[in-house]
């Protein structure tokens, strides 16, 4: 039988599990992903100052190696499907929507061979602009 976290206690525990895995975690202040196809980014959902979901962003962590530090993560596809993986069981949580893993499937869905996933975190809002990328993700922002 496949893990299923039903109840909010579950996906705070999920939470818990994952960032005991990551010595030094911190949540960030902001997360989001994006598929690169050439030049061109797709996000998904991102998740702003404010209002960060916790789950999805340790999940992520736990795969591309975030721990506390502002970064732009590079993936390849088999990664990326690792994470969308490892976040399944929290739609069993029906009571609430998962933006997060929704998007992160239509981004794998929509990639080939030559995409590349970016894993954007942002540990504090007053930390640099890593680079253009990065730029990208924050211009999506609420002003």
């Amino acid at each position: 039988m496949t893990e299923a976290w039903v109840t909010d206690d579950d996906l705070r525990a999920a939470g818990a599990r994952f960032a005991a895995g990551i010595p030094g975690y911190t949540a960030p202040a902001a997360h989001g992903v994006a598929r690169r196809d050439g030049t061109e980014l797709t996000f998904g959902h991102v998740n702003p100052p404010g209002a960060l979901r916790p789950l999805p962003a340790v999940v992520m962590a736990s795969i591309c190696g975030y721990v506390a530090t502002t970064a732009v993560f590079r993936m390849d596809r088999q990664r990326f499907a690792e994470a969308v993986a490892r976040l399944t069981p929290a739609e069993a949580a029906t009571h609430i929507p998962h933006p997060n893993l929704w998007t992160w499937r239509e981004l794998l869905a929509g990639a080939d061979a030559e995409s590349e996933f970016l894993v954007f975190y942002v540990a504090s809002v007053d930390d640099p602009v890593v680079d253009e990328d990065d730029a990208r993700f924050r211009e999506r922002f609420p002003v």
